[in-house]
């Protein structure tokens, strides 16, 4: 049936008035603090910032509800006819416990006490996903595929969501310090949603037919070590002395400063010859007067200077401001902009900061009294890739930040300095987020301990790639911390596997976005409550961000149905379990086909490859039902097969029902 332009409009019309005559409604007062009606002389507790107008709590477990009171207040806590009692400790924290409700609402939901009363509106009980990883699980509905039709049809009072406010943390926190806030989804909210979630909760919702919300808490960037707590990646080798580190820094931030200085100091010595002698140029008194002058405005391979053409290592900038007494008791932040790749930066002889990420703007906290009136100096050492490196923002985003927000500019020319050849990797700074240990856990995870979720949802690996061996570990880590959090044994995860990006293989190799996938995989296999969703079919080899995200929250949506909600479906397509030798061929057998594999736009399947230990060669595969079928491939030598092995694959093995056959590795038999 076709709808016409008009016909379309009448729609969006109706359903924003329905949405807006149902926040009508439902309105209520403000959320948490401003939200009582208090009586003279008494304080009223008020609900964690989790809990505010719109939310959705889940269904068919009890409801814990906790907040703040003033100290030995007995709390009354109701919700849809329900009535518990509460008592605020010593440091004023309560926690209640409802019971198990079935989906319904839209409810309020009352703490009381001291004659005070504290209420949020409009509070449904349905179910309730948490999404988590790093930008692809961040990307917004409003730059996703399709945005502008699927945002405008969006509006239903059944389905809400929100977004938790990027906090990074040395300490774990117990509320956040920026209240989130739930929202209805709408033609005017539903852009600002994460896309691949959207799309998972609004399947579901569909099918099951009672409200959903989904709580977003994703970091670009970000490694899956910021995400698990301290406690649990002190179970991981190799790590005990950087989160030794964060703890000093989360008690006393001058001391973690320090430690952190005396730990890097010790890499640089290891990893570059020249590190202890270099380390004086980072000193005020140190004379650069011989140091040639360039103006950083990008990587320095592309500056034209010969010397810095093709060095690949370090290199250090230094640069002199002068300040007035004001100025510099003013003072409170050092701005770099972007620094290409990594950095470490003084200021007068003391360390400021360091970053690992080209993509980070630099902003680094200045000590009271380190700037003096008069000349100051900055000096940052860099640490180039086989691009080079380099100061790379635009002039005028390097600055000293004062106070009340003025800033005075650094000067636009700076003394630099090669520095040794060196192809290595800079250890990040263990509290510096998104590439920090435990910190995004500590601010946007652990402030949700007592909310109960249906499942997770986890869309994160691209900046753990080059490390899959370690990842193998670390998913199931993440699994077992964050269900050990909510007090969830069984919680479902669903795995949104890595998708396709970057350079074309034309022969066979190594491949770390394939390693990577191996290990969600194995991750996932491993896991009795957890599920994968294959994606490298709607990837995007030029662009880390594909935008076509609802087939990824329909695939995840797809295992939650197997996995979470029990359905005897297979949760999603092809997967290889075994590959023997059957007379001069290889056999390749897999599960969860649903009704057999097919190949398209050819009678044969790309992409397989027979490996003699590391030199693999392409190899031609047919399928056959449940079985991929490679023709003389049972050499002698022959030790293992594999399948979409490459970062930007391209496929076209499928299930009966459309779903991608996922990428492996398999030992022959």
């Amino acid at each position: 049936m076709q709808i016409n332009k008009s016909e379309w409009e009448t729609i969006v019309a109706v359903e924003e008035i329905r949405a807006l005559l149902w926040a009508a409604l439902l309105a209520g007062p403000a959320v948490h603090a401003e939200n009582y009606k208090e009586a003279p002389g008494s304080r009223p507790p008020v609900l964690a910032a989790i809990f505010g107008d719109h939310a959705v709590l889940q269904r068919g477990q009890p409801i814990a509800i906790w907040g703040k009171a003033p100290a030995g207040s007995v709390v009354t806590v109701q919700l849809n006819g329900e009535s518990v009692l509460a008592t605020a400790d010593g440091g004023g924290k309560w926690r209640a416990r409802l019971p198990a409700m079935a989906a319904g609402g839209p409810y309020a939901l009352s703490v009381g006490a001291n004659g005070g009363t504290s209420t949020v509106n409009d509070i449904m009980i349905g179910d309730v996903f948490l999404c988590g990883g790093q930008s692809n699980m961040e990307l917004p509905m409003a730059q996703a595929t399709n945005a502008a039709m699927d945002v405008a049809f969006s509006a239903s009072p059944l389905i809400r969501f929100v977004n938790i406010p990027r906090d990074s943390s040395a300490v774990r926190l117990d509320d956040f310090k920026t209240v989130p806030q739930w929202q209805v989804a709408g033609a005017q909210t539903t852009g600002q949603a994460s896309a691949v979630c959207y799309h998972m909760a609004r399947a579901l919702q569909r099918r099951y037919e009672v409200p959903v919300g989904f709580v977003n808490a994703s970091w670009g960037g970000s490694t899956i070590q910021s995400w698990i707590s301290g406690a649990s990646m002190r179970k991981m080798a190799g790590y005990a002395q950087a989160l030794d580190v964060v703890d000093q820094y989360a008690a006393d931030a001058a001391a973690g400063m320090r430690a952190e200085e005396v730990r890097q100091q010790a890499w640089w010595e290891t990893a570059d010859p020249q590190a202890r002698a270099q380390r004086a140029w980072a000193g005020k008194a140190f004379d650069d007067s011989a140091w040639p002058v360039m103006q950083p405005a990008g990587r320095w391979n592309e500056s034209g200077i010969g010397a810095l053409s093709t060095h690949r290592g370090v290199a250090w900038f230094r640069t002199t401001v002068e300040l007035t007494a004001q100025q510099a008791a003013a003072v409170t932040h050092l701005l770099l902009g972007q620094v290409a790749t990594a950095d470490t930066t003084w200021v007068n002889g003391v360390r400021v900061g360091a970053n690992t990420n080209w993509w980070t703007g630099r902003e680094y906290a200045v000590p009271r009294g380190v700037l003096t009136p008069g000349r100051n100096v900055v000096a940052v050492r860099v640490l180039g890739d086989d691009q080079g490196g380099g100061l790379v923002s635009p002039a005028g985003q390097r600055a000293l930040r004062t106070a009340d927000g003025a800033r005075i500019a650094l000067p636009l020319r700076w003394k630099y300095q090669v520095g040794s050849q060196l192809s290595a990797t800079q250890p990040p700074t263990p509290w510096e987020a998104p590439t920090s240990l435990g910190t995004l856990y500590n601010g946007m995870i652990a402030p949700l301990q007592g909310y109960a979720f249906k499942l997770a949802a986890w869309y994160q690996g691209e900046a753990n790639a080059g490390a899959a061996r370690e990842y193998r570990t670390l998913l199931p880590l993440l699994f077992d911390d964050w269900r050990q959090t909510f007090a969830q044994p069984d919680l479902p995860f669903l795995v949104a596997q890595l998708t396709s990006f970057g350079a074309v293989s034309t022969t066979p190799g190594r491949s770390a976005w394939a390693e990577l996938r191996q290990a969600q995989s194995a991750a996932v296999r491993n896991d009795p409550h957890a599920g994968l969703a294959v994606t490298f079919d709607f990837g995007d080899r030029s662009d880390i961000h594909p935008s076509q995200k609802a087939i990824v929250g329909q695939r995840l949506a797809r295992a939650a149905r197997a996995v979470a909600y029990g359905e005897k479906i297979t949760p999603g397509g092809p997967e290889a379990v075994s590959a023997s030798r059957s007379g001069e061929d290889v056999v390749i057998r897999f599960a969860n086909t649903n009704g057999g594999l097919r190949t398209y736009s050819s009678d044969t399947a790309i992409g397989f490859e027979v490996c003699e230990q590391d030199a693999c060669r392409y190899a031609r595969a047919t399928a056959e039902g449940d079985t991929v079928r490679l023709p003389g491939a049972a050499t002698v030598r022959a030790s293992k097969v594999r399948y979409g092995w490459s970062d930007a694959p391209f496929i076209n093995l499928f299930s009966m029902d459309d779903l991608p056959a996922s990428g492996f590795e398999l030992d022959l038999n």
